[in-house]
């Protein structure tokens, strides 16, 4: 992956943007990492897996609320953690 200051990105634009179609290219400000350019077809691919991790956690909501209910419980939806929801999203692949 190429690594750019802001000031060599802002200089180097064109070739930012030409070299983000073939691999990410970091973007750091005083030695640390502020921004990421990446081509559209990664962008997608981001885009898409961030709709299946919000489908799996709705998914997972509904399925803890009906097994509580099920129980005669309440939910509490609002405790799901990131790790709940990667765990679950591996568990579906």
């Amino acid at each position: 992956m190429l690594t750019l200051t802001s000031v060599e990105a802002q200089s180097r634009f064109g070739e930012l943007i030409d070299r983000s179609q073939r691999e990410p290219v970091q973007v750091t400000r005083r030695g640390r990492p502020v921004a990421y350019v990446i081509c559209d077809q990664d962008m997608q691919a981001l885009t898409d897996l961030q709709k299946r991790r919000d489908a799996a956690s709705e998914w997972y909501a509904q399925y803890q609320l009906k097994v509580l209910q099920d129980q005669g419980q309440q939910s509490d939806a609002s405790a799901l953690t990131d790790a709940d929801v990667t765990q679950l999203v591996h568990a579906l692949r």
